[in-house]
Parts: structure tokens; C-alpha cells; sequence
């Protein structure tokens, strides 16, 4: 499998078409952002560690019946995956209150909520992301019914997985981001990554932050914190 032209570029990742129309190569690079791009840097090795994670995670969503667009694994920072359109929408999950919500809701942060929430945005980056209500979703035709439908219930069931993994390896999973795609015969897959970029992970005692916050919060140790997570997730 090999790269042809670019795609796309995001914020943390490349896409490269393949000599296969329904397959593309995604490639994770160290560029780090927060805050819509207002704030931007480097994390040295994040594009490899996101990648090897995401690929990890995908798996074990696969094997629990939950449809993503992974194919393999072609190096460090490559991964072949299903071309998919992506569903304009990004899926929050949360399980305590942090960031935006603390904000938004006045709950301190490190609050474990009553039950996991979902949330919606609008996949923008013009208009920064907006919260969405359901209706709003079908109003301006971004799902239908059934897909929403779909989504949700995956996303809860990503949460559930992801929860009983990381708690295992001394992670509390706080709340993360999630996008969809769509395959050209309209099945709905996990698509984009599982990461410290996409997640807040905490150590489960100490509630030391091992994600991308610590870039947001000029917290210092960022390297060694994804470090960390790719140590106790696959032991490297």
C-alpha cells in the first residue's frame, strides 16, 4: 500500500489517497494545537503514540462489535484505513466534570457526574465547534434519526469499554471526543483517533492529567505524559 496525493490535512493528522479508492493512508504528525488553533506548538513523538493508541483502541472496539474504520497498521505514524465521509458532528462523552462543562455549569472540575452525558458539536472550526441541540442535528440535516440513534449508543458503549480498560491500568477516564464516518454503503464507523489529544485521561490516585491538557495549561511534562499512557496501555 502506497501514498499517493494528499487529501487532507488537520490539525494532527495527514490523509493520503491509495491505489485502493476505498482505502486511505492516515499519517499522525507531532503538531500539537488547542483552543481552535489559536494556540499551536510541537509534542515531540505525539504522532506516533497517537497513532499505536488509536490503532489499539480501534481493535478492541472491533472485537466488541463496534464498526470502525481501521485497516492496519503500516509503521509508527501510518495507518490504512476505510475512506469514510465524516459525520460533521463531534460526540463528547463525559464522566466528571472538567473543562468546558466546569466552565459552562460552574462544576468543579474533578466532579464524577451522576451518569455519563453526551453532547453534541458542530464540526466547524469557522464557527468554533457549537454546542448542538438534537434538533438543530436534524434541522440542518447532519444525521438522520437513526443514525444519531447509532452514534449514541455506540459512543456510550466506546465509554463502557474504554472505562473498564483504563481503570485497569490505574486510568480514570474523565471524558473524550469522538467522530463517525460513513461508508459508502451508509454504515455508520468509528472514525478519527482515541488518544491523549482526544481524551482526558487521569491517574486514577494522584488525578495527575496524562492528556493534552497539559499543553492547553502550560503544565510542562507533555511528552511524558503521552510517554506514560503508551506505557500503561501497551507496556512500551
Amino acid at each position: 500500500m502506497e501514498k499517493r496525493e494528499q487529501l487532507y490535512e488537520g490539525k494532527a493528522k495527514k490523509v493520503f489517497a491509495t491505489d485502493d479508492p476505498n482505502l486511505c493512508i492516515v499519517s499522525y504528525k507531532d503538531d500539537a494545537t488547542a483552543f481552535n488553533g489559536l494556540k499551536k506548538g510541537t509534542i515531540l513523538g505525539k504522532g506516533a503514540i497517537n497513532n499505536r493508541l488509536t490503532n489499539h483502541f480501534m481493535q478492541q472496539m472491533e472485537k466488541a462489535g463496534i464498526p470502525t474504520h481501521f485497516v492496519e497498521e503500516l509503521s509508527d505514524r501510518d495507518t490504512v484505513v476505510k475512506r469514510v465521509t465524516i459525520v460533521p458532528l463531534e460526540v463528547i462523552i463525559r464522566n466528571v466534570a472538567a473543562g468546558s462543562f466546569s466552565k459552562r455549569y460552574g462544576v468543579e472540575e474533578g466532579t464524577p457526574l451522576h451518569e455519563p452525558s453526551i453532547e453534541f458539536s458542530y464540526k466547524n472550526d469557522d464557527l468554533g465547534d457549537p454546542l448542538l441541540a438534537e434538533g438543530h442535528i436534524y434541522a440542518m440535516a447532519l444525521a438522520t434519526r437513526e443514525e444519531l440513534k447509532t452514534i449514541t449508543d455506540y459512543a456510550f458503549k466506546v465509554n463502557e469499554l474504554l472505562k473498564a480498560e483504563l481503570i485497569a491500568d490505574g486510568v480514570e477516564l474523565i471524558d473524550f471526543k469522538l467522530e463517525f464516518g460513513k461508508t459508502p454503503d451508509g454504515k455508520i464507523v468509528l472514525a478519527d483517533e482515541i488518544s491523549p489529544d482526544t481524551c482526558r485521561f487521569w491517574d486514577a490516585k494522584t488525578h495527575e492529567k496524562l492528556d493534552k491538557d497539559r499543553f492547553r495549561r502550560d503544565m510542562g511534562g507533555v511528552e511524558d505524559a503521552y510517554r506514560e499512557m503508551l506505557h500503561r496501555i501497551l507496556g512500551e
